[in-house]
């Protein structure tokens, strides 16, 4: 007799990826209902519980059902305590990002009243603020494209039985932002940069020439202990607190030399410790 045991609920900002996402866990075994009425949850659930034939459910909610937002933090935390294994998706994307996103579909945003796609993306982000500081993955995707994306929930969702952390590594530029979906970021300005190295240059972390320069400076062996010393004191509270998801941003100046090869390298000792991790050059190739 089936029983369902898996919940996740997908939602986040208009054009940030919720249909590629629900498409991913479909593959991997979900069933998935789109546009779901946050107020008609717990019915869809008890449905789902009576058919025994379901394990695994993911739901999108969007902002067109604002309306019906009032109860879903609540409704979420009663599957939680009816010992379903919960999780919440959070997928957003910078501003600009949206907008290109919706005038290449040629759709208009579900909250702009008419008005300004910003003002419908600006209403959209008030609506979604507390499901968002309840999400326990948080993806931004500007910088991703479909296959990326797949990429990240697969990492977060595949074999869901196995336990253990499972891991994202992301390298980054300063220059370019802050990666907002990210659990822990590392600065590694602090080492000598690769791009004034004229034969250096051109390459990028991924070279063996840049990887060498970078993994033999003095203190990248340090950092490298310490950081993973720092991720192993984190684990077993992550995982106490069922949280099985973690990403990890490492960057530099412009997210091409430093930070890609010491992701790289974090990434392996990492996968040495029994931990799943998905690497990811968020601006490599910008420049």
């Amino acid at each position: 007799m089936t029983t369902l045991t898996q919940f996740v609920l997908v939602t986040g900002m208009t054009g940030a990826g919720r249909g590629s996402t629900a498409k991913v866990l479909e593959k991997l075994g979900y069933y998935v209902i789109d546009n779901l009425p946050p107020n008609l949850l717990a019915n869809v659930v008890a449905t789902v519980q009576e058919s025994k034939d379901i394990d695994r459910l993911a739901v999108v909610v969007d902002a067109r059902s604002r309306q019906f937002f009032g109860g879903l933090v609540e409704a979420l935390e009663d599957l939680r305590d009816d010992g379903i294994h919960t999780k919440i998706v959070y997928l957003e994307a910078a501003d600009e990002v949206l907008v290109r996103r919706q005038e290449a579909a040629r759709r208009p945003h579900p909250l702009s009243l008419e008005g300004r796609l910003v003002d419908g993306l600006d209403r959209e982000r008030e609506l979604l603020r507390r499901i968002r500081g309840r999400a326990d993955i948080v993806v931004d995707t500007s910088n991703l494209n479909v296959h990326q994306l797949g990429q990240r929930i697969r990492a977060a969702f595949e074999d869901p039985d196995s336990g253990g952390l499972r891991a994202s590594v992301m390298s980054f530029g300063f220059k370019y932002g802050l990666p907002i979906d990210a659990d822990m970021v590392a600065d590694l300005r602090f080492l000598p940069n690769p791009f004034w190295v004229d034969e250096l240059r051109p390459m990028s972390g991924l070279d063996e020439p840049v990887r060498d320069y970078v993994l033999r400076q003095p203190r990248s062996a340090e950092f490298l202990e310490q950081y993973e010393g720092l991720v192993a004191l984190l684990t077993d509270g992550y995982l106490r607190e069922d949280k099985h998801f973690l990403t990890i941003a490492i960057g530099c100046t412009g997210g091409r030399h430093r930070s890609v090869a010491m992701s790289e390298a974090f990434a392996e000792r990492l996968r040495a410790h029994g931990v799943r991790t998905l690497v990811v050059h968020r601006d490599l190739g910008r420049e």
